[in-house]
């Protein structure tokens, strides 16, 4: 939302946006009655039947972070399998041998472990999830992927800032949460083994390094479990939604005009450098070349916008 600010600021265009979690805000995509929806899940065929074609712009990347809170433990080192199991509610304590094991200069509390989750449906809980399905066959069985899972135990709270706040709260506690959310709030981190089997904090280098893979040009695509060596295991993309077609809902070309023209400031060099100021990674140059060809496809009356 500091870019909204600023482009409103430059523009004199006000961008006013309403942080309600991605399902609320699709489903108002949907009911045609936003310019677009933010979202860290891309939308699922099935979704995407259900209303006229949409363009996915990538803006910027996040990740998902294990925020703990383990009175008088520094780092805390854990693996995709374990952290499956702890919200599995298979591994329930914090001196499991498991977690002594990736610790063993730690002191770990002789405790319950009490997992945070999330109680609405969010792309976070998707990009959590999915990365579990892809590190833990046993989760991916039971559980899957998807906005909302029914979690075995734990405690649930509202939105990345209900988790993190909880989290704060409740010694022994550990909760997924997106990393714009730890990093503000200055939550402990855990460092997490990516798929090269390096233990990587949850940095903007890090979540960066995660999409220099292929990406297809629909950029459709999680990039949780990245194989590149210095990749931060559960990142993503965080992508703005609109319609092709902008002659929607009484709109007017020049609010379809505006709303390219804010995409095109959220690609620019200095907004994709301004990222970190609010704890996003910007994008690699080359998702930035995929995303500014994906603006061409957006039309009014059947005519692009961009010439």
């Amino acid at each position: 939302s500091m870019a909204f600010n600023t482009y409103s600021t430059q523009t004199s265009n006000t961008v006013s946006y309403g942080g309600i979690g991605s399902g609320g805000g699709v489903r108002n995509l949907k009911d045609e009655i936003v310019d677009f929806a933010g979202s860290d899940a891309f939308l699922s065929e099935e979704e995407m039947s259900e209303m006229n074609p949409v363009v996915h712009v990538p803006t910027c990347m996040g990740a998902v972070v294990l925020g703990y809170n383990l009175p008088g433990v520094g780092e805390l080192k854990l693996s995709g399998e374990v952290i499956a199991d702890i919200f599995a509610g298979v591994i329930t304590r914090w001196d499991d041998v498991r977690i002594k094991a990736l610790n063993p200069l730690t002191k770990l509390p002789q405790k319950d472990i009490e997992p945070i989750h999330r109680s609405d449906g969010s792309g976070t809980t998707f990009v959590f999830t999915h990365y579990l399905s892809q590190v833990s066959e046993s989760w991916k069985s039971k559980y899957g992927a998807s906005k909302s899972v029914d979690f075995p135990r734990g405690q649930a709270a509202k939105g990345n800032p209900g988790v993190a706040g909880l989290v704060s709260q409740t010694p022994y506690s550990i909760g997924y949460i997106g990393s714009e959310y730890a990093l503000v709030q200055n939550i402990p981190m855990a460092t997490l083994q990516n798929a090269s089997g390096r233990f990587v904090k949850p940095t903007l280098e890090a979540i960066s390094a995660a999409a220099k893979g292929d990406i297809p040009s629909d950029t459709r695509t999680m990039i949780t479990n990245s194989p590149e060596r210095d990749a931060y295991p559960i990142s993503c993309f965080t992508w703005l939604i609109v319609y092709q077609e902008q002659n929607y809902a009484n709109r007017s070309e020049d609010q379809a005009k505006a709303t390219v023209g804010l995409l095109q400031f959220m690609l620019n060099n200095m907004t994709q450098q301004s990222a970190p100021l609010v704890k996003y990674a910007p994008l690699p140059k080359s998702m930035v070349g995929i995303s500014l060809e994906n603006l061409k496809k957006i039309t009014y009356n059947g005519k692009p916008i961009l010439e």
